[in-house]
């Protein structure tokens, strides 16, 4: 094992975690305890005017209620601490001014207007691609166009100023991703990207480079929304001395919208009705709910097994995972390059088989859990036989309870349509008999008995199954589909059986 590998998951403290950023996290850690590596998380919040209060915790609890472990943290500690860029904010200026110095970067003093000019003009030009670069910075307000005392000058006086890359101006940028081979980039297409703003705060360009080489970071895991950023973070780690220390770069393939049109986003999921973050989000600010998948029911090792599969496959047709099973299945070798389609259909099939490994007493738990909020009175042993029951069919824990309801609370209405199309004066005969024949049974009644019990009563009036088991279902439940009626006889016992058939009887002939 390689002792040496050190991977970082750095999320900002922006809002709710995406369920993206849920994946980058696991493949990071994945990839770590696979390797006998360690796991970092680092905040990176210094974009100090995005920060939302509570995301922090969100993030902390999300990856933790995911089974995602983390060595070091800003709440685990570790020898690289602190482990939040506001905290680290004083090292980033000594590393840029170390850049000034050298010639790789300059100070900027242009006004946001004056950038929008420049865009203008150029556009007005017809440059494709209009951006401060390695053309346009000599019309620019900098110190790569001004005299060396006045740049000291505005400096002292306090005039605000970025510090900028200077991108060389005909350069190949090579990078060998781990997932996508060699990448080139032609420098002249990269703009002087700012590397510290004008409040003394760095940009993500130098602070995750900074962080990555002082936190000692062998593998950038990261999504493929940073890849046109990479050839910029090649230059800091050339322009600062540290290619040798350079991570290993793994850009992961997008997680795609259900018909794999582009990105997913928050709207797509929206619109197709599944949730985009872990666990519930609530906005500070407007106060807005937003679902995860924790409140909808998905059980952690189901949501990990199936983000597992969202770009990487073990190349085996084996579809279920535990997490140490995945740990020991994963490589980056067996990441795409391209897109996934995010399959809502597929997370649920995960949790439903999820559901079904769940122990008899974990199944009996979760119903009873939802029995007691709805303050339904119960026989442990009920509960129990009516989980068992309904396991096979359930995708979600709530529906124990959505489907098992129907045997702790007699029908309160009944099915309008059923019972004008089934109830009628042989369905009545029938199941007064049937109610007669139950309550007079002198033992408690097995499925089998109960099915024996209404053939006996059909074959006496001459009467197929067919013709009246739809009346009996809604006797018993209000409805037209549901359990298996002879099995649910059995649990809810003869005497309520009794009662409910002669209550749908009184009531539906009441009703007409």
């Amino acid at each position: 094992m390689d002792k040496d590998v050190r991977v970082r998951f750095a999320p900002s403290p922006t809002g709710a975690l995406h369920i993206g950023g849920v994946r980058t996290a696991l493949y990071n850690y994945l990839f770590a305890r696979k390797t006998g590596g360690t796991m970092i998380l680092r905040i990176e919040d210094t974009d100090q005017t995005r920060y939302v209060p509570g995301a922090e915790e969100y993030i902390q609890e999300a990856l933790a209620w995911a089974g995602i472990e983390l060595n070091e943290s800003p709440w685990t500690g570790g020898p690289f601490a602190p482990y939040r860029q506001s905290e680290r904010k004083a090292s980033y200026m000594e590393y840029a001014q170390k850049l000034v110095n050298e010639g790789n970067a300059y100070y900027a003093f242009d006004t946001p207007e004056e950038l929008e000019a420049m865009r203008e003009r150029l556009k007005a030009a017809r440059v494709a691609n209009p951006q401060y670069d390695a053309l346009s910075r000599m019309q620019m307000r900098n110190s790569l166009t001004m005299p060396e005392d006045e740049v000291k000058a505005r400096i002292t006086s306090g005039e605000p100023y970025v510090i900028r890359i200077k991108v060389p101006r005909k350069e190949e940028i090579r990078l060998n991703d781990l997932i996508r081979g060699w990448v080139m980039v032609h420098s002249a297409t990269l703009d002087d990207k700012v590397l510290m703003k004008s409040d003394g705060m760095p940009t993500y360009h130098l602070a995750n480079v900074v962080d990555d080489y002082l936190m000692k970071i062998s593998h950038v895991i990261r999504g493929e929304e940073w890849l046109p950023s990479a050839p910029i973070h090649v230059l800091l780690y050339k322009f600062l001395g540290w290619e040798e220390q350079m991570p290993q770069f793994a850009h992961l393939p997008l997680i795609l919208k259900p018909d794999g049109n582009g990105k997913l986003s928050k709207r797509d999921a929206e619109r197709h009705g599944f949730p985009i973050f872990p666990l519930q989000w609530t906005d500070p600010n407007g106060g807005e709910q937003v679902a995860g998948f924790r409140e909808e029911g998905y059980l952690p090792d189901a949501l990990v097994n199936f983000l597992a599969f969202l770009g990487w496959s073990p190349g085996s047709t084996e579809e279920l995972f535990t997490m140490p099973q995945l740990i020991e299945a994963f490589s980056l070798e067996r990441i795409g390059k391209a897109g996934t389609k995010f399959d809502i259909d597929k997370a649920k099939w995960y949790n439903q088989q999820y559901l079904r490994m769940r122990s008899d007493d974990e199944l009996t738990r979760m119903l009873q859990e939802q029995l007691d909020k709805n303050e339904v009175e119960y026989a442990p042993e009920t509960a129990r036989k009516v989980a068992l029951e309904i396991k096979e069919r359930a995708v979600f824990p709530q529906d124990l309870w959505k489907d098992g309801a129907v045997y702790f609370i007699r029908p309160a209405r009944y099915d309008e349509a059923v019972a004008a199309k089934k109830w009628n004066a042989e369905a009545a005969t029938i199941i007064e008999q049937f109610a007669d024949a139950v309550e007079n049974s002198s033992q408690a009644l097995t499925a089998e008995g109960a099915k024996n019990l209404l053939q006996e009563v059909l074959d006496k009036n001459n009467v197929k199954i067919g013709r009246v088991m739809q009346a009996v279902r809604l006797a018993l439940t209000g409805l037209g589909s549901g359990p298996d009626l002879m099995n649910m006889i059995e649990i809810i016992g003869n005497k309520e059986t009794a009662e409910r058939l002669r209550t749908a009887l009184h009531q539906l002939q009441v009703n007409g």
